[in-house]
């Protein structure tokens, strides 16, 4: 069960409270200083804080937060809001910057928000003493229950148990035989008959 960040839920709730008074409010009651081109640095500032508390709400595998986050903020907020605010009857048009401006600000955010999630992960690793195993995928988070499964089996575990069989194979000699003694004895005589039979040929 995926865990919530209490102080990044409050932060993000408290963001999306003020972008909202800010981005749907009538013109008569903007507060945005008259600066070409500040609207664009706001909309880029705002969906880089939304983004950067909206992906450390939820504690689950990284992949999956990434996936939630671009398909929420980057795409949700960041395209469907502006389409909204043109279809509304408070004297704003529907600008294809500030799309931008959202969707630029969102994958800032979310470029180092995964990256520092993936320092994070290495610490953690380091610290329980782990290291880096040849043919790892560095992608899967196994700390945050996330895997990479093949066929039914984690790929992992299969060529861990693998390599082990293959170390110990003379241990497991014994395993091999699975003809009895009396079945050689016979199959060596059967081969004695096969062989009377071509001479008397």
């Amino acid at each position: 069960m995926m865990r919530i960040r209490k102080p990044f839920a409050g932060a993000f709730a408290a963001l999306i409270f003020i972008s909202a008074a800010g981005g749907f409010a009538p013109q008569e009651y903007n507060v945005t200083p008259n600066i070409k081109q500040s609207d664009k640095a706001l909309h880029f500032v705002a969906f880089f804080l939304l983004t950067l508390t909206f992906y450390w709400i939820l504690e689950a595998a990284r992949r999956k937060v990434i996936n939630l986050t671009l398909l929420i903020i980057t795409l949700g907020l960041g395209v469907a809001s502006e389409v909204v605010q043109g279809l509304l009857p408070i004297d704003r048009q529907f600008d294809y910057f500030d799309i931008v401006a959202n969707v630029l600000g969102s994958l800032s955010a979310l470029g180092l928000c995964n990256w520092y999630h993936k320092r994070m992960l290495e610490r953690k690793r380091a610290a329980r003493g782990y290291g880096a195993v040849a043919g790892d995928d560095h992608d899967v988070d196994i700390e945050l229950g996330e895997s990479r499964v093949e066929d039914g089996q984690e790929s992992g575990v299969v060529g861990a148990n693998v390599d082990r069989e293959l170390d110990n194979w003379d241990e497991n000699a014994e395993d091999w035989e699975t003809t009895e003694p009396g079945d050689a004895m016979s199959g060596q005589a059967e081969g004695g008959d096969l062989g009377d039979t071509k001479r008397a040929d």
